[in-house]
């Protein structure tokens, strides 16, 4: 029978986890300790944080939550999040995994009327313990992902499938391009100064998370996993991309272009060299394109995935029956 234990400070989880989650352990960027040390740092600091861990023979299930309010708890993510998941470690097998997370599903409803997690991969598992535990537990596929798994193709071959408008563009602008594009894998603040002040002409909203990136990018770069791409024009950037490549994995994290320059097309000439280099000098497996539907997509990618949230209520609470109610309504219908 598992036990189960509950951190209320990341130094504490840390200090538990005795590096099972870091960099060596964790093939993903987002099941390691400092992506959640980093994101709760800097972009929710004023929520508590909660760790939940199950433990039985040397195997652990770990979910990295927050409590926004009293009696509910969500999954420690947001936009910058490609998923969240629970995490094991141990190399527990499928019916030791099902068995931690009915020990994690139970502990939950003791003080807490809601939860929920978002975004889940595949949220099946999780959603079958959380209902044996007594939660009324939902499901509802919200957004997806588009990827690209290159399979041996080099960049050349990758680039002759794309659309036909697509490639057309890139030959279009390319031709005479006043535009001059660079790739670093080194963080510094020249080239941090350029990342803001492109973000500061594009067509985004200003960014909540500038400093979570910034304090990304510096950690990525300390590992020589980061790729930060410009486009520039008279030494001007006016189109940036902000990637992380590792373990044959390209992340996207984040695209800005100043919006002056749209007929010229800098943010898709730099795509063009951004894939270029993660296809044939990286030689990723795998390129993510992140959260969103976005349309210019599926121009560049092969394939989308839906990503799904989980929603729980416990009916022990009649506060809950109300929202679980509206929830079941909209899961029916969207």
């Amino acid at each position: 029978m598992p036990t189960t234990r509950e951190y209320h400070s990341l130094a504490e989880v840390g200090h538990a986890l005795q590096g099972r989650a870091d960099r060596m352990a964790m093939a993903s960027l987002f099941d390691r300790f400092d992506w959640y040390a980093l994101l709760h740092q800097h972009c929710f600091a004023a929520a508590p944080v909660r760790v939940l861990a199950a433990e039985e023979r040397r195997a652990q299930a770990w979910m990295v939550l927050m409590q926004p309010e009293a009696r509910r708890v969500s999954a420690l993510a947001n936009w910058y999040s490609f998923a969240w998941a629970p995490i094991f470690v141990g190399d527990p097998d499928e019916a030791q995994q099902g068995r931690l997370l009915d020990a994690l599903a139970r502990h939950l409803l003791a003080g807490n009327s809601q939860i929920d997690f978002y975004p889940l991969e595949d949220g099946g598992a999780l959603r079958a313990s959380l209902r044996r535990a007594g939660w009324f537990a939902l499901s509802r596929p919200m957004g997806g992902r588009y990827l690209l798994r290159p399979a041996g193709r080099d960049f050349a071959t990758y680039w002759a499938a794309r659309p036909g408008r697509l490639r057309t563009l890139v030959r279009r602008k390319a031709r005479n391009s006043p535009y001059t594009l660079s790739i670093s894998d080194r963080l510094t603040d020249d080239l941090w100064r350029d990342y803001v002040d492109v973000h500061d002409r594009s067509w985004k909203a200003a960014e909540p998370g500038l400093a979570f990136l910034r304090a990304l990018a510096e950690q990525e770069s300390d590992a020589g996993t980061l790729r930060l791409g410009f486009a520039r024009l008279d030494g001007r950037a006016v189109a940036t991309q902000y990637w992380t490549v590792e373990h044959g994995v390209a992340l996207i994290h984040k695209l800005s272009h100043d919006r002056a320059h749209d007929a010229g097309s800098p943010g898709t000439l730099l795509s063009h060299a951004m894939f270029a280099q993660a296809i044939d000098q990286d030689r990723v497996d795998l390129i993510d394109y992140g959260t969103g539907d976005n349309g210019y997509k599926a121009d560049w990618m092969d394939e989308r995935i839906a990503l799904h949230r989980i929603d729980a209520f416990n009916p022990r609470y009649a506060s809950s029956w109300l929202p679980a109610a509206r929830t079941a309504i909209s899961a029916l219908v969207g």
